[in-house]
């Protein structure tokens, strides 16, 4: 199956960070974008999230993505927020309530083939006792 999404990913960067750690954390989990810097903020856009989809998968991390992406699901899009200095580290650790201090990462995905139940299923595969089902 191909599929067609658009991914943008936001990160505010607070004057007591550096810039190039930021773009760090971002690379870490989503090694496919392409970052651009703006005053204060991070923009970066791919096409695919399949390295963050292993990172899920290594992490036993599927329930609890499915949980935040549906859970911020409105039509072809969801979204989800995730912690800056877990993502530094290479974790995905997804941010809850009011955000930290120096900013979550912001992650919006546009899914346009072939819809976003398919997709959501396919980078993070329902599970039972913790596995994925095939």
């Amino acid at each position: 199956m191909i599929y067609s999404i658009d991914v943008e990913i936001t990160a505010p960067v607070e004057a007591t960070e550096v810039t190039d750690r930021v773009a760090d954390a971002i690379e870490n989990l989503f090694p496919e974008a392409e970052i651009d810097s703006y005053p204060g903020e991070l923009l970066a856009r791919t096409h695919s999230m399949e390295g963050f989809s292993e990172r899920l998968h290594e992490q036993a991390i599927l329930d609890t993505a499915r949980g935040a992406f549906f859970a911020n699901q409105e039509g072809n899009t969801f979204s989800f927020d995730l912690k800056k200095q877990a993502a530094f580290e290479g974790r995905i650790n997804f941010a809850v309530g009011d955000g930290s201090e120096l900013g979550d990462v912001h992650v919006r995905v546009t899914v346009e083939e072939p819809d976003v139940e398919s997709f959501i299923d396919h980078i993070a595969p329902p599970t039972e006792e913790g596995r994925p089902i095939d």
